[in-house]
This record gives C-alpha cells, structure tokens and sequence, in this order.
C-alpha cells in the first residue's frame, strides 16, 4: 500500500466507484465518519497478503463464498438498523 486517500461516509457513498478503481490500481482509502475512521479499502492482494492467502486468480469472482459465516444469526435486524441511518 503506497498512498491512501481518506473520505467521508457520505463522500465514499457517492464516490464508490472511483474508490474501487484506487483499490485495482493499488491504492487504500479509509473511510471516516466524524472524523474517526470506520473502515479501509484495501486491494484485494494486500488484504490478502495481510490474511496470509495466495493471491486468487480470477479476479473478483474468485472471492465469491467467502464471507460466509460473518454475520451471525439475527443479523438482517442489524442491517435495517444501519440502512436506516442512510
């Protein structure tokens, strides 16, 4: 990870897509609100790097699958929660 950029929620909201492009080129965005930092987008290779994966080959299709099991049971109430805040 060379430079990152940091956007505010509503900013990184309309500006997903350009987010995404820094991440294929190589670049990390953190994604603050309030100021404070809530997430980071990273290249798909360094985050993981960071997990200690191999590099997958076939681009993005080739992590599909692989959040299974990370929310746990109940969690479609949390999500109304957070889309409601939107």
């Amino acid at each position: 990870m060379s430079k990152r950029k940091s956007y505010g929620l509503e900013q990184a909201r309309a500006q997903l897509p350009l987010i995404a492009a820094e991440a294929q080129a190589g670049y990390s965005s953190v994604i603050t609100r309030h100021g404070k930092p809530m997430a980071v987008v990273v290249p798909v290779a360094d985050w993981q790097s960071a997990q200690g994966q191999k590099v997958a080959e076939g681009g993005i299709l080739a992590l599909r699958g692989t959040g299974h099991g990370l929310w746990p049971q109940g969690a479609a109430k949390a999500v109304a929660q957070l889309r409601q805040e939107w």
